[in-house]
């Protein structure tokens, strides 16, 4: 049987670390900026993203239905 899931390399540029996370690439640099994705690591003027770092911040978002505190109507006008 042959295995069809993709390899994805430990590190990754932007446009393969967005696809990892699964968000377009624009909304990828979104979450970096406000910290929901963790930050790259630079090696001179290339910046990588480390799939472990991905995977923890992907395990830190919330859960459907779960209770963040927050309420559509607290913002209601």
């Amino acid at each position: 049987m042959a295995d069809n899931s993709p390899r994805w390399p430990f590190g990754m540029c932007r446009a393969v670390a967005a696809e990892f996370v699964g968000f377009s690439a624009s909304h990828f640099d979104k979450m970096v900026a406000v910290g929901t994705m963790p930050a790259p690591r630079r090696e001179g003027s290339r910046l990588v993203w480390l799939q472990d770092e991905l995977q923890a911040a992907l395990r830190a978002l919330p859960t459907e239905g779960s209770d963040d505190g927050s309420n559509e109507w607290d913002t209601a006008a």
